[in-house]
């Protein structure tokens, strides 16, 4: 089995890499600028077709979130036009695609987890360009899946771990918003689920479950509880530590609103495919040693 990954240095195109690299059978490729760019959709199609996949894995994203409220145009560009480009070349080579959203599509008012049917509604340009890539996936054919991680982390690329793990080297108190809750999600996770729904896609030629699913890490927390664990986790391991302050969302201002309630409910992933992602906090502590390692 195939598999080519749009993005050669995001957190997922790179777990897929690792993770494709330990299982029998399965290559990844990964394909990005300058042969494919997703500002410049008339590069996709033959990117794509070139690299001859069995399943394409859309994961390329502008995901530079406050930065796009200055940039919408670019923002769109990318997440929705070149995320449309990518499902299209899917569609001509007559294979699935597996696209990567956000949690962002939602504006965190509801009371519990999202379900894959709730109402969409972000608060941002982030969010509105990840939303407007989900309709173009699925306007341009119907074997997708569309899957929606939440506060992604890994060894790779920048993510809230390392940032907190270089923060703290030098710095005895962190401050951190202690009033949006969500599931942290390891990418190296997320490369484990998409591959082992990919390898079902590949032997299943009768698959017919398409459509949208949110894949986030089991259980939930704050972003201060999630930086906790982390630093936890790094001294008992001999690396750097810092006293984490509980602040309000007021109190860290961004250009960008954030929402509140960022929880995902995976039940529909588990039910179809039967995996479930580990449980945060054992995720977080292999990835902070494996960060600790590289050092």
């Amino acid at each position: 089995m195939r598999l080519a990954v749009t993005g050669r240095d995001g957190q997922v195109a790179a777990s897929l890499l690792e993770a494709g690299q330990a299982r029998t059978g399965v290559e990844v490729v990964a394909i990005g600028r300058p042969e494919l760019d997703l500002a410049r959709p008339e590069t996709v199609i033959d990117a794509i077709a070139a690299a001859k996949p069995d399943i394409v894995v859309s994961a390329a994203a502008y995901t530079a979130v406050d930065q796009a409220e200055d940039e919408p145009d670019l923002a769109f560009a990318v997440n929705a036009t070149g995320a449309g480009k990518v499902a299209q070349a899917a569609a001509r080579l007559g294979v699935p695609v597996i696209h990567l959203s956000t949690d962002y599509v939602f504006d965190g008012s509801a009371p519990g987890a999202y379900v894959e049917t709730d109402a969409t509604a972000p608060l941002g340009v982030y969010g509105a360009s990840k939303l407007a890539g989900e309709q173009a996936v699925a306007a341009a054919g119907p074997r997708h899946l569309i899957l929606r991680p939440a506060w992604v982390y890994s060894p790779f690329g920048r993510n809230f771990a390392k940032t907190m793990l270089r923060v703290a080297a030098d710095r005895d108190e962190i401050s951190v918003v202690a009033d949006q809750w969500g599931n942290p999600t390891s990418a190296l996770d997320i490369a484990d689920a998409i591959l082992h729904a990919a390898t079902m896609l590949h032997e299943d030629t009768h698959f017919r479950a398409f459509g949208v699913y949110h894949l986030v890490g089991t259980g939930e927390t704050n972003w201060s509880g999630f930086a906790r664990h982390i630093l936890d986790t790094s001294l008992a391991s001999g690396g750097p530590w810092a006293d984490v302050r509980d602040i309000a969302t007021k109190d860290y201002p961004t250009k960008a609103r954030r929402p509140v309630n960022s929880r995902l409910s995976s039940a529909k992933f588990a039910a179809t495919f039967g995996w479930t992602a580990p449980e945060w906090r054992k995720s977080t502590e292999r990835i902070v040693r494996r960060i600790l390692d590289r050092r």
